[in-house]
């Protein structure tokens, strides 16, 4: 499959079937991620990697809105940028979430993205700080975001080539 057909094919998974990730698969999916390119070769990222059912549950409250489907996952991955590294640890951090979509999708595992920065857990409760308690984050980094990853239960239709947006493609000049 070119990746074209991987980029057409990958879809936000939030339905899980319960069945284990393969280590194999889950070990490509992270390799990925370190094989981003960063800016300056700094790679400011940090992973951490979540396979208790209990840690998941108690991710799944991270957001106000949008992360219970975490408590279903198989297993999830905990972004992270050090943030004296360097100021563009975000886009860094986001690129390598890119490859992990792409080549899970690949493999047929099935993920959603689950923003962190910038989000509440609850009143007054940042995500980040809930996320940095619970699984004892150093101060000097920062969160990005969570995915989540499992077996699909189903995989939504893939995107047609012909729907796209070309209009958002602008020559030379807007």
């Amino acid at each position: 499959m070119s990746l074209l057909e991987i980029m057409k094919n990958r879809r936000s998974v939030r339905k899980y079937t319960g069945e284990a990730i393969p280590e194999e698969k889950m070990n490509q999916i992270l390799q990925a991620a370190l094989l981003a390119p960063s800016s300056r070769g700094r790679r400011p990222w940090e992973f951490v990697l979540v396979k208790d059912k209990e840690l998941l549950e108690k991710l799944s409250s991270c957001r106000e809105m949008g992360s219970a489907f975490l408590k279903d996952a198989d297993q999830a991955v905990v972004v992270l940028g050090d943030t004296s590294l360097t100021d563009v640890w975000v886009e860094d951090c986001s690129i390598a979430m890119t490859m992990m979509y792409l080549m899970a999708d690949s493999l047929g595992v099935g993920c959603c993205w689950i923003q962190g920065r910038n989000r509440f857990a609850k009143e007054g409760v940042t995500t980040e700080s809930y996320v940095k308690e619970l699984l004892e984050i150093p101060e000097q980094y920062a969160l990005q975001a969570i995915m989540a990853f499992g077996i699909p239960e189903n995989h939504p239709e893939g995107y047609d080539l012909e729907d796209l947006c070309y209009g958002k493609i602008h020559r030379d000049y807007f």
